[in-house]
């Protein structure tokens, strides 16, 4: 079977795919039912599998990239903030 690598998958198609694999599916049988290859599912799965936290709670590969970027976001605002605040403080 010829795998169409130009194929884009919505988020919700990738996550049905990795349920099914969580729920026993083996990603051989996932490959060939749905023509995706092997390597792209385990992407999903390392992607869409949640990582318990020491607090017990679940976190996705995805919700830790989305919390990156936010706190990266928010260091970055902070820094404006301080040199703005030392500006101010001088007049």
């Amino acid at each position: 079977m010829k795998h169409n690598t130009n194929k884009k998958y919505n988020e919700e198609f990738r996550k049905m795919v990795v349920e099914l694999y969580r729920s026993g599916r083996p990603v051989k049988e996932l490959s060939s039912e749905y023509g995706i290859s092997e390597v792209t599912i385990y992407k999903w799965i390392k992607k869409y599998s949640p990582i318990t936290t020491i607090d017990e709670e679940e976190v996705t590969l995805e919700d830790l990239k989305k919390l990156q970027k936010e706190m990266l976001r928010l260091k970055e605002e902070n820094e404006i903030l301080k040199k703005a605040m030392t500006i101010f403080a001088r007049k």
